[in-house]
């Protein structure tokens, strides 16, 4: 078996696209989400390495446990996790805000990847050697106006990444952080719960990143010297500046 890389959230967006660009670095993909079809698709798509699929919701703690003990031998060893899975639910002020779009935003973005990364690090610890990349966002730089818990969500992700890399830094694990900015994916059209055409203006007037940008970062990130650590990177389209400043054409 090759090197192997776990990528939550590999059924859309950058999870998807992050796959598909390790497995063309030689890495055997352990791919996860909610999606079975579009798990199959992928295994299906992705023809130079092996694939193994497992289905589970990253909120659902034994299911988390469940899905990663039973990955056989030679899945084992995990070289890459990518703590992708992640969403936002509504854009509303403090005030307004629905309780179910907060609990899903804090369940997925940040006890969905403590689940994961708790139910892998034991592997990775009795090699003594592994990659953790956690997917932020440049919302966990900048608060902006009605993006308070979601913000809150990836702030949390940004704290945890740190203190990671603290705790495992003598362990010979890394631990790095991708902080996105406007990237063109189902993102918006989650948080504007199916309202595509409100979706599409987020993107328009400007050219927003791909999720095949980020995921050729990540590649890049991994595919570095064993010494070296790309520990945080932020990354933008050209057209913004801040989390709240864009250049539209």
């Amino acid at each position: 078996m090759s090197r192997i890389a776990l990528v939550t959230g590999a059924t859309s967006g950058i999870g998807r696209a992050t796959a598909i660009a390790l497995a063309k670095q030689g890495y055997s993909i352990i791919a996860t989400g909610r999606r079975s079809e579009r798990l199959q698709e992928l295994q299906q798509q992705i023809t130079e390495v092996p694939v193994h699929t497992l289905q589970f919701d990253v909120r659902d703690r034994a299911a988390v446990s469940e899905a990663i003990s039973s990955l056989p031998t030679e899945w084992r060893a995990i070289d890459v996790l990518v703590n992708n899975a992640g969403n936002a639910h509504g854009l509303s002020s403090i005030q307004n805000g629905a309780l179910e779009d907060w609990d899903a935003m804090l369940d997925i973005n940040v006890k969905g990847l403590l689940y994961v990364t708790h139910a892998v690090l034991p592997l990775m610890l009795a090699q003594k050697k592994g990659h953790i990349i956690n997917i932020g966002s440049i919302a966990g730089k900048e608060v902006y106006a009605n993006g308070n818990v979601y913000c809150a969500s990836k702030f949390a992700v940004d704290a945890i990444s740190k203190g990671m890399r603290i705790d495992l830094v003598q362990e010979g694990i890394k631990v790095s952080e991708v902080n996105p900015g406007l990237v063109e994916t189902e993102f918006s059209e989650v948080r504007f719960k199916g309202d595509k055409a409100r979706a599409a203006t987020v993107y328009q007037g400007y050219e927003p990143l791909r999720a095949e940008d980020i995921a050729d970062l990540i590649a890049f990130m991994v595919t570095r010297p064993a010494h070296v650590n790309l520990a945080e990177v932020l990354i933008l389209p050209a057209a913004q500046a801040s989390a709240t400043v864009v250049h539209k054409q």
